[in-house]
């Protein structure tokens, strides 16, 4: 009951944020930002492990880092710094639950996904001669296509919806800041983004069923 009481919050306060808190004062915008995302670190908190006590650790640090990174993003270097480190956490935590291999017609799509990013937004700022940024947009893309991956290999519904919705939510935010303008791009990133960090933080709770050799066995 609680849990759905928070949960409630947190969708309340991204609507709020998202569409009623204006650009300034910045301080304030920030502040209003960080609720959601406090919520959501709560809500995990309030999840029971059912898999594995560790990949709850793992995802409410990454959560935490995430959090941070939602204030530093104003200066865009250290924010990208920071989520990068929040993806290597979400990475330990579907590392540890990876118990199947990438299917060959799933990676294929995600890695060619992934060059064309890298060409058309990376590349657009060597064109412009930023080198370092599009080094570094190239690392981030890696590392948070790295994420998904290792996030289908859990399995877990609701870590690999919260791990494409991420994908989908730092897309729309690098093509707008780099390459052309998306109408409604707050919108569209902020709402994905808060989702994505709940459908990770609810995985949480997921049951992982693995099947042994043996037929007339199940394993839980």
């Amino acid at each position: 009951m609680v849990r759905n009481l928070v949960l409630t919050a947190i969708i309340v306060m991204g609507i709020v944020y998202i569409f009623f808190i204006p650009a300034d004062p910045v301080g304030f915008k920030i502040l209003m930002k960080l609720i959601p995302m406090a919520l959501i670190i709560l809500f995990a908190l309030m999840t029971r492990p059912l898999f594995s006590r560790t990949y709850k650790r793992i995802i409410i640090g990454g959560l935490f880092v995430c959090m941070i990174a939602d204030g530093v993003i104003y200066w865009f270097l250290p924010g990208l710094i920071t989520f990068f480190i929040g993806h290597i956490f979400y990475i330990f935590a579907f590392r540890h639950g990876a118990k199947k291999p990438m299917p060959i017609w799933v990676a294929a799509p995600l890695l060619l996904y992934g060059a064309g990013m890298a060409i058309w937004v990376a590349g657009s700022q060597f064109s412009a001669g930023q080198t370092v940024l599009g080094i570094a947009i190239i690392a981030y893309i890696g590392v948070i296509l790295t994420m998904g991956w290792m996030a289908i290999r859990t399995r877990m519904s609701l870590a690999i919806i919260g791990a494409l919705l991420f994908i989908f939510s730092d897309s729309v935010l690098a093509i707008d800041r780099f390459v052309l303008d998306i109408p409604y791009r707050d919108a569209f990133v902020m709402v994905t983004y808060y989702a994505a960090q709940v459908f990770i933080a609810a995985s949480i709770g997921s049951r992982v069923v693995k099947y042994s050799v043996n037929r007339n066995n199940l394993i839980r």
